[in-house]
């Protein structure tokens, strides 16, 4: 058996492109059985070539006589084989299956060295797949805190390397452990892992192509963070963060040039053409910092000498995957491009405009010879845009239409349907065939929200782009919709089932906000699987819906709608217009929503308040729904908010005719999504976590003033829930917070200190003692880890919130944070008020809540009404007569569960 074993080589494929770091590679002998070896020498020829679903035919073959012949070592790796192949063909389960069966085969033989690389191979596709978590365990398990001294558990890919001393495995455990860190936006880990790998192995050309990208990402979120920092006004930190940023790209550049010239010393055609297109995407990416620096990342000469080498390198590639998207990334190529998605919309200013239609038609020919689903795909649906920008719909339909087949053949490019199925519908537009347009964007609707989740945990590159990659799908599929409904052209009979798509269409999107903007999937962990009109009609819900009207808002091109929905009955829709019935424009609605705001926060200057605004307001949103929102009926107004409309409260909408403030008729709450909101009475009320912060505070750079009256409040809440807990100043602070929350169960959690929302989560941040920060992220690990996870926290209050105006980024973090952290509701500022007024409403909510047994939007409402009427009380119930102005009570909102 021995003297076989070792005439037998292991049959491994003698390179490989889909993997990170190709691992290792043997010669295909058997010289006893040289009709097998055929087969699978035939499988290694076709693969090279890019005909894998030949190649998988031939493998299957061998792997049968194998199998007959009961040789789990050839099996192995026959296995191994149809893992890679299946897994070009973008068929990853089928991918799954041949690793998990190479693994048990290896295990037999006991070649734990090939255990381990195929836990790398394996870690791959669960990561192409978004299942991070999983891909992280197979490759390290769990990970020590401190990245300098890697540490990885017995099991691991990389433990095994290390245990068996293989070099070429640890080296692909740790590549493709810090490209599954840089793909869910984890740069700083993930760099430190590549530059592991990278100290390895220095002349790895494939790991420096990932470190450059890893750095190009950390770039593009630091400059997310710069505008971040500008918008709250650290000018400072903005800085910083543009220096950051400029470096980062800096050493991108780097990367790539010593991964190309690498590559090229060792005649790695398809290595050096991936780098050349990952340096010539830095070129072309528009970098605010570059053009305030007056300094170039990538400058002309460099840029346009990697454009004709990649032109020139093109032409010599055989024909492959590489060369196909090759073709089809120098085709769409822009300077000074905003998105890494060329087909949501027509290109400004191509670099090869002369060559852009040849490009594309070698893309078609190369996919052809290879019989690839997934690249016929793709470029026939870039050849189809190409037209569709040049305005020739018939042939762009045509093309389109052929990439929709291609990619639906055995579901193998569903990633890409949605982008063609959603072109076709633009194209359709174009001809004004609106019902097969909103068929076809339909189509792409359901496509995407299959695989919405993979796009958005597995590739947080889409971050920067799902204003053009995602977005514009939802928004375009309901405005479509409704313009056919207010242009008369869908029957009676069919209106509700339309509006009933709309909304169901405009939830998703809001779903789809939030996960991208949090980046992973667990604020949609309590998904309802109803959709909304579902909900609404279920009996089982029938008392969390009584007497309640939901207001959804969408800002769709050029004009905002209102849709009015209520248990079992017809939805309604208006868009919002002026007295004069013309439609508001979603920029004169933004300007008007942003002096509402002003208004509200600067208001502590004025002696009066002036309500005109906050009156055209109400005339144009609530005014409308009259009739559908009468008091007899109606005591809860809950809101589901879109874009900048998150980022004020409507409770102090003025009626300018019964001259009372919104909250005065109704109860109001706000919430991302009713399939996320649960809907239940709170009834654990008893025991509170008091926490706390008096002192100036310093974080980041940025200073926190002292809250005033911050000690009235917590000493208010302290009196109404004598069961409690309380850390405040320098007990404050992340590790005491956790702790107490793993000692003992809290259904209220009080926090009265800074809370900051920026416009990325890395930015959403709660002040503590010792100039320490909890971040979101903390909060949602602390309050996941409960003594008894069982009893989740009943309510989180947040009484001094800060959002960062002017991005709706800003206010997601602040409508998703009760959803993000696990808690049924959240009772939080849009902006800190300096006033004793806090205390004074925090305590009187509390009252109605606790001992007068209100809903929680009852409670809020009561105690804004209380002061609203100030200059009604008693001389001794009276704070202070000004309290009655909105800017000391309508800060604050009731988020999630409104009961």
């Amino acid at each position: 058996m021995k003297s076989k074993n070792k005439r037998i080589r292991l049959l491994q494929l003698l390179f490989c492109t889909t993997l990170l770091i190709c691992i290792s590679f043997g010669q295909v002998v058997s010289a006893q059985n040289p009709q097998i070896n055929l087969f699978v020498e035939k499988g290694v020829r076709d693969y090279k070539n890019g005909n894998f679903s030949n190649a998988i035919k031939h493998w299957q073959e061998a792997l049968v006589k194998y199998q007959n012949q009961n040789n789990p070592s050839a099996t192995a790796v026959i296995h191994e084989n149809l893992g890679r192949a299946y897994q070009k063909l973008g068929e990853n389960q089928a991918a799954i299956t041949s690793f998990l069966s190479a693994i048990r085969n290896y295990q037999a033989v006991k070649d734990i060295p090939q255990v381990g690389r195929m836990h790398t191979e394996l870690a791959q596709v669960y990561s192409s797949l978004g299942q991070s978590r999983k891909a992280i365990s197979l490759l390290c398990g769990k990970v020590n805190q401190g990245i300098n001294n890697i540490e990885c558990q017995q099991e691991s890919a990389v433990q095994i390397a290390n245990n068996y001393n293989d070099k070429q495995g640890k080296v692909a455990a740790l590549g493709v452990l810090g490209e599954v860190y840089r793909l869910i936006g984890n740069y700083d880990r993930g760099i430190a892992y590549l530059q592991a790998a990278q100290n390895i192995d220095s002349n790895n050309f494939l790991v420096l192509n990932s470190l450059g990208n890893a750095y190009l990402n950390r770039a593009q979120l630091r400059e997310l963070q710069a505008k971040s920092a500008a918008k709250i006004g650290l000018n400072e930190k903005q800085i910083e963060f543009n220096q950051k940023s400029k470096t980062d790209f800096q050493v991108a550049r780097e990367n790539f040039k010593n991964s190309i010239k690498l590559a090229r010393e060792e005649n790695k055609e398809l290595a050096e053409m991936r780098g050349l297109l990952n340096l010539i995407k830095l070129g072309s990416l528009t970098d605010e910092n570059q053009t305030q620096n007056q300094t170039q990342v990538l400058d002309d000469t460099t840029f346009n000498h990697a454009v004709k080498n990649a032109l020139r390198l093109l032409e010599n590639l055989p024909d492959s995957e590489t060369k196909v998207y090759g073709a089809i990334d120098l085709a769409y190529l822009q300077k000074n491009s905003q998105t890494n998605s060329p087909f949501t919309k027509c290109p400004i200013q191509l670099v090869l405009p002369e060559q852009t239609l040849s490009l594309l038609q070698k893309s078609v020919s190369t996919s052809n010879k290879l019989q690839d689903n997934r690249l016929q795909s793709y470029s026939l649906g870039a050849l189809g845009h190409f037209w569709e920008c040049n305005q020739n719909n018939q042939k762009a339909l045509q093309y389109t239409q052929n990439a929709i087949v291609a990619a639906d053949n055995k579901l193998s490019a569903k990633e890409s349907l949605y982008l063609w199925e959603w072109q076709a519908g633009r194209i359709l537009d174009q001809q004004n065939q609106k019902q097969q347009a909103i068929e076809s964007y339909q189509r792409a609707f359901e496509t995407l929200e299959d695989i919405r989740l993979d796009i958005l945990t597995a590739k947080r590159d889409v971050q920067f782009d799902f204003r053009d990659v995602v977005r514009p799908l939802y928004r375009t599929l309901a405005q479509s919709r409704l313009e056919l409904l207010q242009a008369g052209a869908i029957p009676n009979e069919q209106r509700d089932d339309e509006l009933s798509k709309v909304v169901t269409t405009i939830d998703a999107l809001k779903l789809a906000e939030l996960q991208n903007y949090f980046g992973n999937d667990c604020v949609l962990s309590g998904l309802n699987p109803k959709q909304v009109d579902e909900l609404l009609e279920d009996k089982q819900n029938s008392a969390a819906y009584e007497n309640t009207v939901f207001l959804s808002s969408i800002i769709l091109d050029g004009k905002t709608g209102i849709l009015l929905q209520s248990a079992n009955q017809p939805t309604k829709f208006r868009w919002i217009k002026d007295s004069q019935q013309r439609i508001v424009s979603s920029k004169e609605l933004e300007r008007t929503i942003a002096e509402f705001r002003d208004g509200l926060v600067k208001g502590e200057e004025a002696l009066n308040y002036d309500p005109t605004i906050a009156a055209q307001l109400y005339d144009w949103i609530i005014r409308p729904f009259a009739d559908d929102i009468q008091p007899d009926k109606v005591k809860t107004l809950v809101f589901i908010q879109d874009g900048f409309l998150r980022s004020v409260p409507m409770a102090p909408l003025y009626d300018n005719q019964q001259k009372k403030y919104l909250v005065e008729t109704y109860a109001i709450a706000t919430t991302p999504s009713l399939r996320l909101t649960v809907t239940k009475p709170n009834r654990n009320k008893q025991k509170a976590l008091i926490l706390g912060l008096t002192e100036t505070s310093t974080i980041d750079g940025k200073t926190f003033p002292q809250i005033y009256a911050v000690e009235n409040e917590i000493k208010a809440v302290q009196k109404l829930f004598p069961n409690h807990t309380q850390l405040i100043d320098e007990n404050f602070i992340p590790q005491n917070f956790q702790q107490k929350l793993q000692q003992t169960t809290y259904p209220i959690i009080h926090i009265a200190s800074h809370a900051q929302f920026g416009i990325i989560p890395q930015d959403t941040f709660i002040v503590t003692g010792k100039n320490k920060k909890i971040t979101i992220n903390q909060l949602e690990n602390s309050l996941q880890n409960l003594k008894n996870p069982s009893d989740s926290v009943e309510i989180l209050a947040l009484t001094a919130c800060q959002t960062a105006l002017g991005d709706d980024r800003a206010t997601l973090g602040l409508a998703g944070v009760a959803l993000q952290v696990g808690v049924k509701s959240a009772i939080a500022s849009l902006w800190n008020v300096q006033d004793d007024s806090t205390a004074r409403l925090v305590e009187e909510f509390y009252k109605n809540y606790s001992e007068r047994e209100m809903t929680i939007a009852q409670a809020l409402q009561k105690a804004q009404i209380k002061m609203i009427n100030t200059k009604k009380l008693p001389p001794s119930e009276r704070i202070d007569i000004k309290h009655d102005n909105p800017v000391y009570w309508g800060a604050m909102i009731v988020i999630g569960n409104w009961l």
